[in-house]
């Protein structure tokens, strides 16, 4: 398997994780209403309701770390960094992603084994209520979180291997993003003509990197 189908096999099986995980926010939102409607048309609130909004809440966070690093979508101070050239901002990430994340996915994995472990055990059940649900498969989430984390990590250092050598960011897995909806809407549209479309998708690229503050990578060298 050559270098760009590993990197492309990685970032696919990130995404296909986080979009999947992305449908527990429509389980919360259900659950949330039910008990909303239990709580003030019913007056019988449920004693669970906090520990498995948690649950759900809690999964889809870890679930969905390692789908935001394979879109490079994670915070990062970036007022210098954006205009750094391609071999400097691979030798910065390769030097966080060795001393700082590899060590602390790896304390995650290992620590987060353990409490799973020790979890399963008891067969631990929340102790926020009388009734509380079992938590020891949530727990089991850490483990692996931190191991899907771990496996997009070693793809972004290969990245910053590639980048390195090529001087130029090797290309990731493209997700559909607010900006293609409005390039679709107006390549469709029988109302703008092609001038007034170019410079309508120019200023909503402008427009989505300011606010998202951060620049994209620059590819020359």
């Amino acid at each position: 398997m050559s270098i760009q189908k590993l990197l492309k096999w990685s970032d696919t099986l990130s995404t296909w994780a986080g979009k999947a995980t992305a449908w527990l926010i429509v389980l919360l939102m259900v659950v949330m209403c039910v008990e909303v409607f239990r709580r003030y048309f019913l007056n019988a609130p449920s004693s669970w309701i906090f520990d498995v909004s948690n649950i759900i809440y809690g999964t889809a966070f870890m679930l969905a770390g390692a789908y935001a690093l394979a879109q490079d979508g994670h915070v990062r101070g970036d007022f210098f960094y954006a205009n750094m050239k391609p071999r400097t901002q691979a030798t910065f990430d390769l030097a966080l992603y060795l001393f700082l994340f590899i060590p602390g996915i790896l304390a995650l994995i290992y620590a987060g084994y353990s409490y799973a472990g020790d979890s399963w055990r008891i067969l631990e059940h929340s102790n926020t209520s009388s009734d509380g649900p079992p938590i020891y498969h949530f727990k089991s989430v850490i483990p692996l979180a931190g191991a899907l984390m771990m496996m997009q990590g070693v793809t972004e250092i290969l990245r910053c291997i590639i980048c390195l050598k090529t001087g130029e960011w090797p290309p990731r897995l493209k997700d559909a993003e607010e900006i293609d909806i409005i390039e679709e809407q107006l390549a469709n549209s029988a109302y703008v003509d092609a001038d007034d479309r170019k410079l309508a998708i120019e200023r909503a690229h402008s427009i989505d990197e300011a606010a998202k503050h951060r620049g994209h990578r620059p590819e020359e060298n």
